[in-house]
């Protein structure tokens, strides 16, 4: 293989690399403060080329006294409630249910996510458990083909589950709307980062292979 063409494939790959680390589905942001009310985006991206999202299943981690979500034209949107293992104090009261899934449907196929889009369905909750717990929200991707992704694994799965860091409120970046849209801007800033250090590195190794190749023939 010539030099040229190795180099042709390298870039190829490697700008391949961003698309591939951003095909999950997640919860945006992916850190939220102990206790606090906020908003979560459940970004879902479309990752086939010949199907449309459907069907979005999200079952929550224990703990969601109530969730309220953001009206979704095109999309159904279904809360399913159960009785709570311990109940939660509130001011307006003890509450003994809650949110244990919420599920978007399309309307039609044409209100669904086409392929190359994304789309977020934002809830409003509030935040259970401590800092230092990750809360896990374990999620269905149903296409209009009848596939269905299942987003439950492991962090280095490839369907790896969505999930949420809780950290103490003043580690959280959501103190203001400026510094949390700084700590976004600089997150992403440190991944795209990455992502480029490892392509460069990619393409640097396979020039080195097919430097070392060419010495060889001559």
């Amino acid at each position: 293989m010539s030099n040229h063409r190795i180099l042709g494939v390298a870039l190829i790959a490697a700008l391949a690399l961003p698309a591939a680390a951003q095909a999950h589905v997640t919860l945006q942001p992916n850190t939220a403060p102990a206790g606090a009310y906020v908003v979560e985006d459940v970004r879902v991206p479309n990752e086939t080329s010949d199907a449309v999202t459907t069907k979005v299943d999200v079952k929550l981690p224990p703990g969601f006294a109530a969730v309220s979500y953001a009206a979704a034209p095109g999309w159904t949107v279904k809360l399913t409630t159960a009785k709570l293992a311990k109940p939660i104090a509130t001011d307006d009261g003890t509450l003994t249910e809650g949110v244990t899934r919420i599920t978007w449907t399309a309307d039609s196929k044409a209100d669904g996510i086409a392929p190359g889009q994304f789309r977020d369905f934002p809830i409003s909750l509030q935040v259970p458990g401590k800092a230092g717990d990750t809360l896990t929200f374990k999620a269905l991707q149903t296409y209009s083909n009848g596939d269905v992704v299942r987003w439950i694994g492991e962090p280095s799965d490839d369907h790896p589950a969505p999930r949420v860091r809780v950290v103490a409120a003043a580690d959280s970046g959501h103190a203001t709307p400026a510094a949390a849209t700084a700590s976004s801007g600089g997150s992403k800033a440190s991944k795209g980062l990455g992502i480029a250090a490892l392509a460069v590195g990619v393409v640097a190794a396979l020039l080195a292979v097919a430097s070392l190749a060419g010495r060889r023939r001559g």
